[in-house]
């Protein structure tokens, strides 16, 4: 518990001491060899600068021209971030503790840790399918190996134990994203049985506590907690079930699983226009305050947020949530007063998707470029509080970046984005050859008024989304403005 080193020494004249640390999960035979390796008589200065090209390297990944220095910082800032989780577990024999035993196993890839799903399925991984497939590629075959070792998908796996923080099954939609978008290359079939176990098994599951409660009713009651937060979660996994079951041509489950992912609907209060909790005998539960729970306070039927936070999160049916709202300019005036009554929190996850959810909207989708503009400004700045709170490794700055290039992947595990004004003038980004056919994406803006037109490789594209492969096959994305 307490390991440290210490030396004692007259320096005489001003010197400088050069200290080399090796680490391993396994051995110290292996952190010997780590140190060797990584380090072999290269001085700091050596590594200094290696380390730099490397870095350098991957954020050339994405360049920008145009806005301020201060944009650009915060852009590569961000970018930096979003590489740091998940993060490499195995030596560079390949060896590394197995989850849940930490007996020592060895891959020939490479083993991540550090799988803060709750976070990361929102936006993080569909920024790493898109810029750093390989990576990605190996974070996704990472998941499936500690389902060998454990039996499970992992749910917030940290140096090979699960950790069960936070609610969901997230690790399927993950899954699901990555294959949809074009990155193949994995045991698909196992991943998808391991998502459909979690989602049926109801003795000892511990990825979906409640799950028979779920199942029978469509929800969970107040018996469990976050009971509103968790059904939701349960939905969006169903629903990258039935996406990747589209996929894989399997029908039956693609309509069972369908089903499944909008039972959120049963917790719909027409008279508050939001999510709310329900008992085990069907009741409300009362009293029922929507602001219950702002700020990370406890509350009755959420996780770190309120309804108010929660209740928009259903971007894989927001058409069904205009329905239950009373149509589109319901839907609008509602979604705006979460905006105008500070309803909103961007340090938060459960929300970050509510300013791009105007665009579902015909006419209203002004008010998505507003948000998103007038949120960059406030919350992400080149300053000490530049970071709306915890970055949650890396999906508050996978956010600003998407946010600052003019597109966003909505919806989980369904492979399009909505569109919004960029800041930049022109970004590149340079795509791997290995997943796309195009070396390269441009997306430019012109002018600086309101968005009037936006064209793909010349060609006017209509409305305010796009098919992730129509983006990649595409060359040139360019948003006219007056």
């Amino acid at each position: 518990d307490s390991i440290g080193a210490y030396l004692s020494y007259n320096f005489d004249t001003p010197t400088e001491v050069e200290l080399k640390i090796g680490i391993s999960y396994v051995s110290i035979e292996n952190a010997r060899k780590n140190l060797e390796q990584e380090t072999e008589n290269r001085s700091f200065s050596d590594i200094y600068q290696q380390t730099a090209s490397q870095w350098n390297e991957l954020l050339s990944k994405i360049k920008v021209e145009g806005g301020t220095k201060d944009d650009k910082t915060v852009f590569y800032t961000a970018l930096y971030h979003t590489l740091i989780h998940p993060s490499i577990l195995n030596d560079v024999n390949g060896e590394f503790p197995a989850m849940g035993n930490r007996q020592t196993r060895k891959t020939k890839g490479t083993r991540y840790t550090v799988f803060s799903l709750w976070d990361t399925y929102r936006n993080l991984h569909s920024l790493m399918s898109l810029v750093y497939p390989k990576q990605q590629l190996d974070m996704v075959n990472s998941m499936l190996d500690i389902y060998d070792e454990s039996g499970w998908l992992p749910k917030w796996e940290l140096n090979a134990t699960e950790t069960t923080t936070m609610v969901g099954d997230p690790a399927g939609i993950v899954i699901a994203d990555t294959y949809l978008r074009g990155i193949r290359n994995f045991d698909v079939e196992k991943g998808y049985g391991a998502m459909v176990k979690s989602a049926d098994q109801l003795a000892d599951n511990p990825l979906r506590p409640g799950i028979k409660n779920y199942l029978e009713k469509g929800y969970l009651t107040t018996s469990n907690g976050g009971s509103v937060s968790t059904t939701q979660e349960y939905n969006i996994s169903d629903f990258a079930i039935a996406q990747l079951a589209k996929a894989l041509g399997k029908t039956a489950d693609v309509d069972r699983f369908s089903k499944r992912s909008i039972s959120y609907r049963k917790l719909y209060d027409k008279d508050f226009k939001l999510l709310r909790p329900r008992n085990d005998d069907g009741s409300w539960h009362k009293p029922f305050d929507p602001m219950a729970g702002a700020n990370f306070t406890e509350n009755i039927g959420f996780i770190e947020g309120n309804s108010w936070q929660y209740s928009f999160m259903v971007s894989h049916d927001v058409g069904g949530l205009m329905k239950l709202m009373g149509g589109k300019k319901s839907f609008t005036d509602q979604l705006q007063t979460v905006f105008d009554n500070d309803h909103f929190d961007m340090a938060n996850e459960p929300d970050m998707g509510y300013p791009y959810l105007f665009n579902y909207v015909k006419g209203e989708e002004w008010r998505t470029q507003k948000t998103v503009n007038e949120l960059r400004k406030t919350y992400f700045k080149n300053s000490p509080d530049g970071l709306p709170g915890n970055d949650d490794t890396g999906v508050m700055s996978a956010w600003i970046i998407y946010s600052m290039m003019g597109f966003y992947p909505i919806s989980p595990a369904d492979p399009m984005y909505t569109l919004t004004t960029p800041l930049f003038d022109k970004i590149t980004i340079s795509l791997d050859p290995t997943y796309y056919k195009n070396p390269t994406l441009t997306i430019e803006k012109e002018g600086r008024g309101e968005l009037r037109e936006i064209l793909l490789n010349g060609k006017k594209h209509q409305g305010f989304f796009i098919e992730h492969a129509e983006l990649v096959n595409g060359q040139a994305l360019k948003f006219i403005n007056q």
